[in-house]
């Protein structure tokens, strides 16, 4: 497998950002090995949320939401998924599978960081890769914030406003991922912050990762994922972790699976999930001190156990 490797100078002086990163390396299921970059905030001794992004952003997008959660003790994690933000980038669209992304997530945080009573809060692809390790590792998990993210299956339709993101991510020929995010988003976005989300990517050539994304969502029932998924299903409809659906008031991608999730998780039974107002897919981006917060509670709160 051909990778590339953003430069470190790529990432200087990013905004409200200045955590170190750290790195390990995992197998890249190749016969070769993959960098993953991660950054952590708060007391090494406290409990772990592991805060997974989707696509097409990185790390970056939780920098709020660190900042909260450290100040509540709690330890919180946030790796840059393969193909984005400071992790490798292997150079092909067809290098990058769900499954291979599942087990690239799963040997960064259980094998290389041994993280254990991790709460999951994963929005957009952290949710579904991250429901997909509650459900296949739901010893390591004690809880699950679930974010603007779903578990889809292809048994059921994407919505029309998808399936344009998708298109156009197939289509664009120099792909704009600073314009993605932000279009992601319902409040303005400074320059400086458009300018953090295109940092991992010098030129196209670094882009597989967010263009192969989309492509790998399960959109029918004979998708090659369909069938993890249906198991993950199941066996999260029989799981009685906490669960919390915190998803935004403005997401039209999303929107659908919240109501989904609060009947179908014993978990999430019997609690108040929150409404995240005057946000878009992105909530963290346009009101992560919110989130922040929410979690936070969440994962100290009598209720959240």
């Amino acid at each position: 497998m051909e990778t590339l490797r953003t430069p470190d100078d790529r990432f200087r002086d990013l905004p409200g950002f200045d955590y170190p990163p750290a790195y390990a390396e995992v197998p890249d299921a190749d016969g070769g090995t993959l960098r993953l970059a991660y950054v952590e905030a708060g007391p090494a001794d406290g409990p772990v949320a592991l805060l997974l992004h989707g696509e097409p952003s990185w790390s970056f997008l939780y920098r709020h939401l660190m900042d909260q959660l450290a100040a509540a003790g709690i330890r919180a994690v946030a790796p840059d998924l393969v193909g984005f933000g400071r992790s490798d980038k292997p150079g092909r669209i067809e290098d990058h599978s769900y499954a291979r992304h599942v087990e690239w997530v799963r040997a960064l945080v259980f094998d290389e960081l041994d993280l254990r009573d991790v709460t999951l809060v994963g929005q957009d692809w952290g949710g579904l890769l991250g429901l997909r390790l509650v459900a296949e590792h739901p010893d390591r998990f004690v809880r699950v914030v679930a974010s603007n993210t779903g578990l889809p299956t292809g048994d059921l339709g994407m919505p029309e406003v998808w399936w344009r993101f998708r298109r156009a991510v197939e289509k664009a020929s120099a792909l704009d991922v600073g314009r993605l995010v932000a279009s992601g988003c319902v409040r303005p976005m400074s320059e400086e912050v458009r300018a953090a989300y295109d940092a991992p990517y010098p030129d196209e050539t670094f882009k597989a990762g967010p263009r192969a994304m989309p492509l790998l969502v399960p959109t029918a029932p004979d998708d090659p994922a369909t069938e993890a998924n249906r198991a993950a299903w199941d066996t999260l409809t029989r799981l009685d972790l906490p669960f919390l659906v915190a998803f935004s008031d403005s997401d039209p991608i999303t929107a659908a699976m919240a109501p989904v999730l609060e009947r179908a998780m014993p978990g999430a039974k019997g609690r108040e999930h929150p409404v995240v107002a005057g946000a878009g897919h992105f909530l963290q981006e346009d009101a992560g001190p919110v989130l922040g917060r929410l979690v936070a509670d969440f994962m100290t709160s009598p209720t959240g156990v």
